[in-house]
């Protein structure tokens, strides 16, 4: 338990309060941002990324992750907001992380495992599309001192790593930041900074039990929403998590980060913020800046707010560029450009999958509908490259006029058709056997399949034995068939 411990928070100290630093100024910007698109003021969002971020650092399952207030889960929130006011999202708030914790102790996180590589390519790529969309708004209609302190910003960012001695002691990010800052206030340029994105808050978070009637209609007001954010938010933080284990090498544990997702709004909620779930753009900055552990998720909290209450003056020059510049790096690193020079080499179904749930994704900027959309098709064309690989070979023994049918491979609602098609009723036979020993039925359409190939052999005046099944097929074959009982089979046949 200690050496865990030890692991988890104390084991690269200085590259972790460095990378949590970056972390909490790069969370400014996005937490008031997506305050606004909520509708709601930008400390709503500042305090829930202190609460949340502090709170999963201790309770989450993934070591390193970064979480709080998000822009998929704001967008959730607009009509709630707009409608019935901040009372009523703090206590939707509450109610996601309630669902959130059920989810954990109901282990589904581990529903993670049918999410396919090409979704969650698709997932990354989108996920970078909009990140790199969501600084436009920055270089349009702006000065060329703008363009140009990005360009300057992205140039520190690339460029430091390589610098003898401090490049490998300081995270490029927070070099860029701090330089960036430093010019505009030396040569005091008229452009855009985070002050100007909104006040930052001038006290602590406070105790706050939302507003509203405790009965049923208030639930019914809240529940759609929660529903909605518990889901988002998983989603979002389950596939964070996979892609930190990708990077770090490391593995999470899912069904503890949910419960720890929940414990974390919760939390958020209490205290007069608003929901939130893992970020993949401020994790990539964490990993790619040094941090490995838990305690850079605590520093990105903890130094989140004490720079926003106590440091906001400074705080408040830090021109946008600067922090788009930094954006920009995290859209470039998230973006799996394998996945584009794969597209020639991967097969058609894994392109279809990748580019669908990038298309959905960015088109309607709620993760969850890209990722249902994703998981859908790779399904289908997983069941149907399955149906495929369903064989029926035949031999006739002439002395006896039997012929004996071989079924190999899976027999289920795609292949089932195929199943039918494969035998000749028509053929002048005494007996046929299906042998169904290299074969497994998976659902009643499999079932039925067989009804009706054995039915139509008996109407021939065929007699039909089927051998072979194994102990699963046969439990549902036995439940669900009516070849086997003879009062169904005759009501089959008097209807036709």
């Amino acid at each position: 338990m200690l050496q865990k411990i030890k692991q988890d928070w104390f084991s690269n100290i200085r590259n972790d309060l460095l990378a949590g630093t970056v972390v909490a100024l790069a969370l400014i910007p996005e937490a008031i941002a997506f305050s606004i698109i909520a509708g709601v003021d930008p400390k709503v969002g500042l305090y829930a990324s202190f609460c949340i971020a502090v709170i999963i650092a201790f309770v989450g399952g993934r070591p390193g992750m970064i979480s709080a207030a998000t822009g998929a889960m704001a967008l959730l929130m607009v009509t709630l907001v707009k409608e019935h006011g901040l009372q009523y999202l703090l206590a939707a708030t509450l109610l996601t992380g309630v669902i959130q914790i059920l989810a954990g102790f109901l282990r589904l996180g581990d529903l993670m495992r049918f999410v396919s590589r090409s979704v969650v390519t698709g997932f990354v790529n989108a996920l970078a599309i909009l990140i790199f969309m969501a600084q436009l708004p920055e270089l349009t209609n702006v000065t060329w001192h703008v363009y140009a302190m990005t360009a300057a910003g992205l140039g520190i960012i690339y460029l430091f790593p390589y610098v003898p001695m401090l490049g490998k002691n300081l995270p490029s990010p927070l070099v860029c930041i701090i330089s960036m800052t430093a010019v505009a206030m030396i040569f005091g340029l008229d452009i855009r900074t985070v002050g100007d994105m909104g006040e930052l808050p001038d006290t602590l978070p406070i105790f706050l039990w939302p507003e509203v009637p405790l009965n049923l209609e208030t639930l019914m007001i809240i529940l759609p929403y929660s529903l909605g954010l518990a889901v988002v938010g998983l989603l979002e933080s389950l596939m964070t998590a996979n892609i930190v284990d990708e990077l770090t090498d490391t593995s999470s544990d899912r069904n503890r980060e949910c419960k720890g997702q929940g414990i974390a709004n919760i939390g958020s909620g209490l205290l007069g913020g608003m929901a939130g779930c893992a970020m993949i753009g401020q994790s990539i900055i964490n990993v790619k800046s040094g941090g490995r552990g838990r305690l850079s998720t605590f520093v990105a909290g903890l130094f989140l707010i004490i720079l926003v209450v106590f440091l906001d003056e400074w705080i408040s020059q830090i021109p946008m560029a600067a922090l788009v510049a930094v954006m920009i790096m995290v859209s470039i690193g998230t973006f799996s450009w394998a996945s584009i020079r794969d597209l020639k080499k991967h097969p058609m179904s894994t392109n279809v999958v990748m580019i669908a749930t990038v298309a959905v994704v960015v088109a309607t900027h709620n993760l969850a509908i890209g990722v249902f959309v994703g998981v859908l098709l790779a399904s289908l064309f997983f069941a149907n490259k399955v149906g495929q690989h369903m064989a029926i070979r035949s031999h006739k023994d002439d002395a006896s006029a039997t012929r004996t049918y071989t079924v190999v491979g899976q027999v289920f609602f795609t292949s089932a058709e195929k199943f039918i098609a494969s035998f000749d009723f028509k053929e002048a036979l005494d007996k046929v056997v299906i042998d169904l020993s290299q074969a497994h039925f998976w659902d009643i359409t499999a079932v039925g399949s067989l009804d009706k190939v054995v039915l139509k052999f008996r109407r021939e005046g065929v007699e039909v034995d089927v051998i072979g099944l194994n102990e699963a097929s046969r439990t549902i074959v036995d439940k669900q068939a009516i070849h086997n009982k003879p009062e169904a089979v005759e009501k089959f046949m008097s209807g036709h």
